[in-house]
């Protein structure tokens, strides 16, 4: 395989190609993507939940030639019919495999529908059917570029909080393959089914508390786990659609619906000051969430990342 675009890119814009395929559980299967351009691959410091774009083929239309862009590509890239350039959805590297051009990317995708609920989008269609063989683009790190798509950054925090559906799934456990042995905290995941828990390294003090939905509404037992967790009141997910946020993205840095972001962490004097929280998934849980935390329990914003990775029942923009 030959690399297509502009070397001087500060990222990396290539073709990849599927070199190995894993159905791990009825709802996630993993894959790993392989090309000599992936040598360039790397990140200044731990992976964490590194995103990543991928970009598939429309229906059994050709991937969108790379030939000659530049940084404007992008621009270009969305003035094209969907046929052209395809959809591009993001993902979180789970892992990375190899070296120098045998270096490999492994990418867990969601499966969605198999437990009735849900809609497949074109990432999980694709990733249900793939082969061997088969070859998409990725937009990544290159290293010793700036690149972005790290959110988790728990500082000097004693205690960590790692709250995910199955989406959020592969950064979490991405999270925890990469921390220190001595972290202590808890990670609540949610999944589809029982058949889809996974077994994942994580420092001893980190216990994972795993909650399959098995038909149960969505986020229902998520969101009251963590609430125990935290010892806040018990109330109920409650969240009206005008209330949520349809780019909610609210970081230590960043914030999406135009907070102040102010650097100083104000510590309010309870046994949560030392927590760091990170939390991704579905825009309405994860939204009940960060009201349970900031407003509910007067935990300092700066010590908190949620992240609406999606949101039931609205397509996802590519």
């Amino acid at each position: 395989m030959t690399t297509l675009a502009a070397p001087d890119l500060p990222m990396l814009l290539e073709e990849v190609e599927v070199v190995g395929v894993d159905r791990l559980s009825p709802s996630f299967v993993r894959i790993e993507l392989g090309s000599p351009a992936l040598a360039e691959f790397g990140v200044d410091g731990p992976l964490y939940d590194q995103r990543i774009k991928l970009v598939f083929p429309h229906g059994d239309q050709p991937l969108p030639s790379l030939v000659g862009v530049d940084q404007d590509w992008m621009a270009t890239w969305f003035e094209r019919p969907a046929e052209e350039r395809g959809h591009m959805r993001t993902y979180t590297v789970r892992d990375v495999l190899g070296s120098g051009a045998d270096t490999r990317l492994v990418v867990d995708f969601v499966l969605h529908g198999v437990d009735g609920h849900g809609e497949a989008g074109p990432g999980s269609t694709w990733a249900a059917r793939a082969q061997v063989g088969d070859r998409i683009v990725t937009l990544a790190p290159r290293k010793g570029a700036a690149f972005g798509g790290i959110e988790f950054v728990p500082g000097t925090a004693g205690r960590l909080l790692l709250v995910g559906d199955e989406t959020a799934l592969p950064a979490v456990a991405a999270i925890l393959a990469a921390l220190p042995s001595h972290a202590r905290g808890a990670a609540y995941l949610e999944v589809p089914l029982a058949a889809d828990v996974q077994t994942l390294q994580h420092p001893t003090g980190v216990e994972i508390t795993w909650l399959p939905r098995a038909g149960a509404p969505r986020g229902e037992a998520l969101h009251a786990a963590v609430l125990q967790h935290l010892g806040a009141p018990l109330k109920p997910l409650e969240v009206t659609d005008d209330e949520i946020d349809p780019d909610l993205w609210e970081t230590p840095s960043y914030s999406s619906s135009g907070e102040q972001v102010d650097a100083t962490i104000t510590h309010v004097g309870h046994d949560l000051d030392d927590l760091y929280a990170w939390i991704a998934g579905e825009s309405k849980v994860v939204t009940a969430l960060r009201r349970a935390l900031v407003k509910g329990l007067d935990v300092d914003r700066r010590q908190v990342a949620f992240m609406g990775y999606w949101r039931e029942g609205v397509a996802m923009k590519s």
